[in-house]
């Protein structure tokens, strides 16, 4: 009798666990739910100045400010590391604000910045526009969603939870319009965690008749759908051509998830027996012949624009990479372009600036 009724005990919470699963399964499957693409993104207006000139210099900056929880000594679960949430509330203003200062000491006339969480898990809850909203008050704001999952149980123990993110354009020029427009994901069980991948495009006017169209992104990188993240990449240069051809000006900003430098290993000393495969080649031969990658002013000593999150960061010891920048269109002159050394302090990226002139 004894182990009888152990065995019903043991079947009794097994079946309740399973039931836990199953509607935790359904949860997530009847909650998902994808945007719509080519939606107007939501606009701020606090910009007085009207359009832009050509034959003027101007600068753009893009950071990705990883939603406040990258400190040095964090590593993230999901790329071999211990950590899936910022350590405190404390911890994500800290990150945000000095990833927000480190932007306005370079004073950018326009700043892209990406994983931007406005409710998540992950960051405690706090609402990072409205952080850079603050230290930005004068500049015209446009914000789009990247990234919205359900609560994710995972790592069991210390599950990252539930996100929302996105995307956020800074202009000190009124936009005068923003679209988001959505990115292909994976279709297998993968698309539960990578939701509502996009990018935004911002209009800015020329005193010439044209507009600058600003492109921000934040393509997927933990994909292992290869077409999948080529359809993506396919998605973003074609519509860049289309607004040349328009006769408009074209910027595009963010973190591409992909090399940029065609040494990188060799220049950073990276250690090439691992095996990191988010970090794949740039498809620089696929650009239209009318845009192009811009390439770092200094390629020889370059300053590293994202680290491996396996390990807390150490200085020559990390693994590195540039895998943030812009692409131009061949009516835009890029004077210089360089990784700005923000010691990987606030965030698991540091900041690119670029120097340009529309022709």
């Amino acid at each position: 009798m004894k182990i009888k009724n152990f065995l019903k005990i043991v079947g009794g919470v097994l079946g309740v666990i399973l039931l836990e699963v199953l509607i935790y399964v359904g949860y997530v499957y009847f909650s998902y739910d994808r945007l719509a693409d080519q939606l107007p993104a939501e606009i701020k207006q606090n910009a007085v100045a009207k359009e832009i000139s050509s034959n003027k210099k101007y600068s753009v900056t893009t950071f990705n400010i990883g939603y406040g929880s990258y400190s040095p000594e964090y590593s993230f679960f999901m790329d071999g590391g211990k950590e899936s949430k910022a350590y405190s509330k404390e911890s994500v203003l800290t990150n945000v604000n000095g990833a927000a200062k480190t932007i306005q000491n370079v004073n950018p006339d326009f700043a892209l910045f990406q994983e931007v969480d406005v409710k998540a898990t992950r960051s405690r809850g706090i609402n990072e526009i409205k952080q850079l909203s603050q230290r930005f008050p004068t500049y015209s704001r446009s914000y789009a969603t990247n990234y919205d999952s359900a609560y994710l149980m995972y790592p069991i123990l210390d599950p990252i939870g539930k996100s929302k993110s996105g995307i956020v354009t800074m202009s000190d020029v009124q936009i005068t319009e923003s679209t988001r427009y959505s990115l292909p994901i994976e279709t297998n069980f993968n698309k539960f965690f990578d939701l509502d991948r996009a990018f935004t495009v911002s209009k800015i006017p020329v005193e010439n008749g044209k507009n600058l169209m600003l492109y921000n992104v934040h393509l997927s990188a933990y994909m292992k759908d290869k077409k999948v993240q080529k359809e993506q990449i396919a998605k973003l240069f074609n519509h860049m051509e289309v607004e040349y051809k328009k006769g408009n000006y074209v910027i595009c900003g963010g973190d591409f998830n992909h090399n940029l430098l065609d040494t990188s290993s060799k220049i950073f000393k990276n250690n090439q027996k691992e095996d990191y495969t988010w970090l794949q080649a740039f498809p620089k031969k696929d650009l239209p012949k009318n845009l192009s990658l811009v390439k770092l002013s200094d390629v020889k000593t370059p300053v590293p624009s994202v680290r491996n999150l396996d390990k807390p960061y150490e200085k020559d010891k990390s693994f590195v990479a540039v895998i943030d920048g812009f692409i131009i269109s061949n009516n835009v002159t890029n004077y210089r372009t360089n990784v700005i050394d923000a010691g990987f302090e606030h965030s698991d990226h540091n900041p690119v600036k670029m120097t340009f002139e529309l022709k």
